[in-house]
């Protein structure tokens, strides 16, 4: 393979029968030592996670922070209008009516927390990648409906094309690919 070639490569994707072979050349990837490499399939399987040796997500404790701000920034936002710069007593009532300010500190609290959600999403998987190496791959297009894919990436610090193809013959691939960029 010359250097050219080595450059463009994105790595060795395999097709697989069924999700139990999938979730076991997910548990030897991981095992191996890769860091690099996903799986893909038509539905979500249980055990996956597990398999792949992924952490929890970062995304709950984002969507929380969010919530806090959009909290107490609807709280303080609104004691400072109505108890510090503008103070009007109305029918003598307490400057700080607390019940009075439910509905918008809920409001915000939802609103932040929503865009926290949405937009740590984006963050945490990289988006918005506009292409995918894997989509020039013609076979690739099965994972929508009846495809179950493993793709170790080449920027993976132990990846070696030969080593991985070797993998995925062990593992039962019915089909290899080397994948270029």
């Amino acid at each position: 393979m010359s250097t050219t070639e080595k450059n463009n490569l994105y790595g060795v994707i395999a097709e697989f029968r069924n999700p139990k072979e999938l979730i076991d050349v997910a548990k030897t990837m991981s095992k191996s030592g890769f860091s690099k490499f996903d799986t893909f399939s038509p539905f979500p399987i249980h055990g996956m996670d597990k398999a792949m040796n992924l952490k929890k997500s970062k995304l709950g404790w984002i969507v929380l922070g969010h919530a806090c701000i959009g909290f107490f920034g609807a709280l303080a936002m609104m004691y400072y209008m109505a108890v510090v710069d503008y103070p009007m007593n109305i029918s003598g009532k307490p400057l700080f009516n607390a019940p009075a300010w439910v509905p918008i500190t809920f409001e915000l609290t939802v609103l932040l927390s929503s865009f926290g959600a949405v937009f740590g999403m984006f963050f945490l998987n990289g988006l918005p990648k506009l292409n995918n190496p894997l989509f020039n791959v013609e076979r690739f297009k099965k994972a929508t409906d009846d495809g179950f894919f493993a793709c170790i990436e080449a920027e993976d610090d132990m990846f070696d094309a030969d080593k991985v193809k070797k993998l995925f013959e062990e593992a039962g691939a019915t089909h290899i690919e080397e994948v270029y960029e």
